[in-house]
């Protein structure tokens, strides 16, 4: 199928609506500003200038958790070497509790310069009634609620816990040192 071009009015409207659209997560990719420029009144259409927008700043970068440690963490989380500073189960609580509490144990952990907290949220059904092996709510909630936390940036990485501090049903916070 050839590719049809845009006439100057569906230009100008496609122009309009990409300058109206924001991002769901802003901390995402960044898409370069588009420089502004007036749209032409036309008879036809009726379109009418665009009203400037002042510039945003750009985001500031924001600091994921790492997929890999150096070297020294990866040992120790491999081999269950590794001792968590703090550790919190929020098994056994509704999604909201167990939000609101994995938000406060990661406050504390930081106030008291804990370098590893341990997140105990219970392992995924044995037996799921589809055949196939589910994850429990708060472990597939879990995710989400630490990537939009206030304290993201401090989260250096997720890890699954070594076996005896309970393998799937737990996961190491690694968090970063204050600057």
């Amino acid at each position: 199928m050839a590719r049809r071009h845009l006439s100057p009015d569906e230009a100008a409207l496609w122009t309009a609506l990409t300058r109206s659209v924001r991002p769901i997560r802003p901390h995402g990719r960044v898409m370069p500003a588009l420089p502004t420029q007036p749209v032409a009144v036309t008879p036809k259409t009726g379109l009418t200038p665009p009203l400037r927008q002042t510039p945003t700043p750009a985001p500031v970068a924001v600091r994921t958790p790492a997929a890999v440690l150096d070297t020294g963490w990866e040992k120790r989380i491999r081999g269950g070497t590794i001792s968590p500073d703090m550790s919190i189960d929020l098994h056994g609580h509704s999604l909201s509790a167990a939000h609101v509490r994995l938000n406060q144990a990661i406050a504390s952990a930081l106030a008291r310069d804990a370098r590893v907290l341990l997140v105990v949220t219970g392992k995924p059904p044995k037996n799921a009634a589809d055949g196939a092996s589910r994850r429990g709510a708060i472990r597939g909630e879990i995710g989400h609620w630490i990537e939009t936390s206030p304290y993201a940036d401090r989260i250096a990485s997720v890890r699954v816990a070594h076996p005896r501090h309970g393998g799937d049903g737990a996961l190491y916070l690694v968090l970063r040192r204050k600057k």
